[in-house]
């Protein structure tokens, strides 16, 4: 049992000694570089496979280090405290405890254990069972680094055409993705999925997790269709479209394999913003400019907030309204209302887009 005065640095020293390192793996994520290394060569496997197109030489520097160990876990004496579930969501999934030099997060369910702090990134308990989480965890480590150089995180997926980026946000199942995704199928490049980073220099930085996708997304793509297993696209046959649609199976994406190799890219400028407040109803959608400045309940939509996994450093980081709204001034910004179909979207989106990189 360890007592609560043991450090971040500590628990992960005595960690990485019960359990000796086997393999090693390092992700080149544009001008960012995460090294991650585990005693479990399975997960290393299954990690390598997942960040296709982002491994790099294990010979390179790194600026982020991650230890991803697979084992029991210590026993702690100290108290965690329980992390209140996001507006609309229910069920306590996590606990935390901050000790002076990092933090401790416990996920209920799966029982992984994440520290960090002080220069020290662990992840530690059933990784191989819980790979998402540990996958979840690296991104998080990206985010933590450019949040720390300025960066405000918005809930946006993202593409891009050349050096433009469009980034397309939501409130919750209004179809960020998906409309990403068909804009993939017509040309464009994948940033990011759910979680995008709007940089001081107004670049843009996604991460590199793959989108997650329902049925009603892949049956409505072709590019897509062959995410969902054979047997599992015959039970989807007889089902109404809509029931498809609200369907809770959801599906990885490869992005390799659907579009071809070196789509997803990961740094863009930022050309444009589309917010999707549309409904499933039987009309077309209508894509008209807006002023984030008049329009709070749209900023709403792109703001997100770092949550359990950020530790604010020394210095006292703005995420208000205020911070975004002057982020993203001058960006064209668009809201889609009406009803919902992606393939009209997709050229309205285009359109603007190639009005963007004219005027340039």
């Amino acid at each position: 049992m360890i007592g609560g005065r043991l450090s971040v640095i500590q628990l992960a020293e005595r960690a990485a000694r019960a359990h000796p390192v086997q393999a090693r793996m390092t992700l080149v994520l544009g001008d960012v570089t995460i090294a991650v290394s585990s005693n479990d060569v399975g997960l290393m496997e299954g990690l390598t496979g997942y960040f296709t197109g982002f491994v790099g030489s294990n010979e390179i520097k790194a600026e982020i280090e991650i230890l991803a160990l697979e084992g029991p876990l210590p026993r702690l004496e100290a108290e965690f405290s329980l992390h209140p579930p996001e507006p609309g969501k229910t069920g306590i999934k996590e606990e935390y405890l901050d000790w002076p030099d990092g933090r401790l997060v416990r996920k209920r369910l799966t029982g992984m254990l994440f520290a960090f702090g002080g220069g020290i990134n662990l992840a530690m308990g059933p990784c191989r069972a819980n790979d998402n989480q540990v996958v979840n965890f690296i991104n998080n480590r990206l985010i933590q680094w450019e949040l720390d150089r300025g960066a405000l995180l918005a809930h946006a997926a993202a593409v891009s055409l050349g050096d433009s980026g469009l980034a397309v946000t939501g409130f919750s199942g209004k179809g960020k993705s998906t409309l990403a995704l068909h804009l993939m199928s017509r040309g464009l490049f994948f940033v990011s999925n759910d979680r995008l980073l709007l940089r001081p220099d107004r670049t843009i930085r996604g991460v590199p997790k793959l989108p997650r996708i329902n049925p009603g997304t892949a049956l409505n793509n072709p590019d897509l269709r062959e995410v969902i297993p054979e047997d599992e696209r015959e039970q989807f046959n007889g089902l109404a479209e809509r029931a498809i649609w609200e369907l809770e199976h959801k599906y990885d994406v490869r992005i390799d394999r659907c579009f071809g190799p070196d789509r997803f890219k990961l740094t863009s400028g930022l050309g444009g913003l589309v917010i999707l407040n549309w409904r499933r109803e039987d009309t077309s959608p209508a894509m008209n400019r807006v002023d984030l400045t008049d329009r709070p309940d749209l900023l709403n939509a792109v703001m997100k907030q770092p949550g359990l996994f950020y530790q604010a450093g020394g210095r006292a980081n703005d995420f208000s309204e205020g911070a975004y709204l002057r982020r993203l001034k001058d960006v064209p910004t668009y809201e889609i209302t009406g009803g919902v179909d992606f393939g009209k979207a997709s050229d309205a989106c285009l359109t603007e887009l190639d009005k963007i990189k004219s005027q340039r």
